[in-house]
């Protein structure tokens, strides 16, 4: 009685005997986001990327750490740095780092001491790989493209640049701003680094980007085995704003003529040699235009030009793929009904295997040298990114890191489940659930609908550094993340039939998923809200004009009239391959699935919320939709962003987008 007594009185007052915390906006920013394991050449050691969030500094801190492959304490080696690679003898690990306020190429032991510059550029350097030789170091630099690999010459024009008062800019072609940035007199080129001497040489000498722009997927350059090539990604049409036409070229490394090796009218992208040089392995999208196509892994046989598509039986898109060291077969991920599984399939074709399969996300899949063993990333919706480890024939699962698991055992985590419905023509519609902490079967809660964007998108078993389910949960809400038309990972009729139709079976299928979610006998019907980004946002604003049935909504980023949307994005081949045309070439479309043609009928009270940096969603979107919303008197308020894009990425303003996300949905729904 005495001793629990005593553990009584130790107990904090906010915190209550072994009941654990919920999960706040404010543990996500503690969390720690693990990325990128790269195996050491003789498979004893695992390096990888940590960032985290520095509140004071109002950035992210990322470093290096090294885990033993069998099993021991990570270790980290280094500050101001990601991305490592490891060199061809183990000896040393080059990395992008950040001293000086500069991004370039430096290398250390493997127990992080005898840091060494490697790059001095002038224009900064980044994205590093080395050559099988270790003679090369292929870096991406934004440098003047009459200058070239040129130091001199690149600094000069930085210099005189950085001095000029007139900061005005003459365009004079489209594409002119991309994301957040816009384009200036520099191109991000890959320079061929020679380690003995430091002599670079421009292997993508001109106009163009290289490599493309990308939200994700594999890289877009890579060296052979024979270190004497390098293949990379490049769009060479006229106007690539409006085209998707990636394809691959080869080069030698030392420099000279290009050839592109590919000729299909969509997009080519992601090349990686075989170990013995025999094939190129890349993704392959069939129809121009259209960014969200069937990813289909080719591989062709260098010598032969031969072409086979190994899993193209699949109706999902490849996202992820390595070969293994013997080159007779690839590891590749897909998106499957909200899960990522590691699959593998011989370099011929044929039968298709799961490595490991259960609920979470699995990626960036990477080989010991002997090929009996596997690294790669794990998440799920209720625990975010740690490396793990199995035998290449399957088996159990080990984790090699377990950096947030201290932390988070305060926090009370709820496990994502799932749901499906009939949504328009039928169609089987999946939705995750979250389930606040603590929950009361017998108590009516508050339901969020979060729509997600794309709209070709998914909302999937894997963790969140922005959107977070856990932290809406937490809130006292119960979270449901519907996955309708325009999803991945349900076959490609399903991603397709967004396609021209943004407000129609996609909208159904939301609403559907809504009915279901307001019967649960834990919802209280009568305080249902909802809120989106990007496509999201566009969904909330079409709903907005088309039913009073939500309590509060919420519009990040989202797309409010069609034909200023059009004519001010970037991507131009977007709005062309989902509205058939732009403005001018079908109005009609255009009309009749903007949200702003609808606006005499908003009544829901409405956040918005946007950044002044965004050129996907251009800031006027946010703009136009908060003044109809004033001007017919709706409850509605503006949180703009002056230094954020289509995402709030700063620490401090993701705790104010979190605080001003519930200050707005709780005076709704908990008064």
């Amino acid at each position: 009685m005495r001793r629990l007594a005593l553990v009584a009185a130790l107990c904090l007052p906010a915190v209550v005997c072994g009941q654990k915390q919920p999960f706040n906006a404010s543990a996500l920013l503690q969390v720690q986001r693990l990325s990128d394991p790269q195996v050491s050449p003789d498979g004893l050691t695992v390096a990888f990327s940590v960032s985290q969030p520095d509140i004071g500094a109002n950035k992210s801190a990322k470093s290096i750490w090294t885990v033993p492959l069998a099993g021991g304490n990570p270790r980290k080696i280094a500050d101001n740095a990601e991305r490592p690679r490891w060199a061809p003898d183990g000896q040393r690990i080059f990395y992008t780092g950040s001293a000086g306020g500069q991004s370039q190429i430096w290398s250390m032991n493997p127990d992080g001491g005898g840091e060494t510059q490697v790059t001095h550029l002038s224009t900064e350097a980044s994205g590093q790989t080395i050559s099988l030789d270790g003679k090369y170091l292929l870096v991406t630099s934004d440098v003047y493209p009459d200058c070239g690999a040129d130091d001199a010459c690149n600094k000069r024009k930085l210099d005189e640049a950085s001095q000029s008062n007139v900061k005005a800019r003459l365009i004079t072609g489209l594409l002119y701003r991309h994301w957040t940035t816009w384009q200036g007199d520099t191109r991000s080129h890959i320079l061929s680094i020679a380690l003995e001497d430091g002599k670079a040489v421009d292997l993508t000498p001109g106009d163009k980007v290289v490599p493309p722009f990308s939200l994700g997927g594999p890289e877009d350059y890579t060296i052979s085995p024979d270190s004497k090539e390098v293949a990379y990604t490049m769009n060479s049409d006229p106007v690539p704003a409006i085209s998707t036409n990636n394809d691959i070229y080869v080069i030698p490394i030392t420099g000279g003529q290009a050839n592109k090796v590919t000729a299909g009218p969509g997009s080519e992208s992601g090349p990686l040699y075989s170990p013995d040089g025999r094939y190129l392995a890349y993704r392959s999208q069939a129809r121009p235009g259209y960014e969200s196509d069937k990813q289909r892994l080719v591989v062709l046989e260098r010598a032969s030009g031969r072409l086979t598509m190994p899993v193209d039986a699949i109706d999902r898109s490849v996202e992820s793929y390595t070969w293994t060291p013997d080159s007779r077969r690839l590891f590749f991920t897909t998106v499957d009904r909200g899960h990522q599984s590691i699959q593998f399939v011989a370099v011929e074709g044929g039968v298709v295997r799961p490595v490991v399969s259960s609920n979470h996300f699995r990626d960036d899949v990477a080989f010991t040298s002997d090929g009996k063993t596997i690294v790669y990333t794990r998440q799920s919706g209720s625990s975010p990114v740690e490396i793990c480890k199995v035998t290449s024939a399957g088996g159990n699962e080990v984790a090699l890191t377990h950096l947030n698991d201290a932390f988070l055992s305060q926090y009370q985590l709820t496990p994502l489940e799932d749901f499906y419905v009939s949504g328009a023509e039928g169609a089987q519609i999946q939705s995750f659930l979250v389930k606040p902490p603590n929950f009361n079967p017998a108590t009516k809660y508050p339901a969020l609908m979060l729509i997600h964007g794309g709209p070709q998108g998914e909302w999937g078993e894997s963790w969140s550094y922005r959107w977070n389910a856990q932290v809406m949960a937490a809130a006292g809400y119960v979270v449901v993340m519907p996955n309708p038309r325009g999803s991945f990972g349900y076959g490609q009729k399903l991603t397709d039939d967004i396609n021209l139709d943004w407000g129609g079976k996609a909208y159904d299928d939301i609403m559907a998923a809504t009915d279901y979610a307001a019967k649960l006998p834990y919802v209280d019907d009568s305080r249902i809200v909802a809120a989106g980004g990007s496509y999201g946002g566009y969904m909330i604003d079409w709903i907005l004009g088309h039913t009073n049935r939500f309590k509060a909504l919420i519009s990040h980023a989202g797309v409010y009239d069609l034909r200023s949307e059009a004519e001010t994005t970037e991507e131009l081949w977007f709005p062309i391959w989902e509205f058939g045309g732009m403005p001018w070439d079908k109005p009609e479309v255009y009309d009749r699935w903007s949200p702003s043609k609808f606006s005499q009928e908003f009544k829901t009270p409405t956040l918005v919320i946007h950044g002044e940096l965004d050129f996907r969603v251009p800031v006027n979107q946010g703009l136009q939709l908060y003044t109809a919303l004033q001007l017919h008197r709706v409850p509605s308020e503006l949180l703009v962003f002056p230094d954020e894009g289509h995402w709030v990425l700063k620490p401090q303003n993701s705790a104010l987008w979190y605080k001003t996300f519930f200050d707005w949905m709780d005076r709704w729904t908990k008064k």
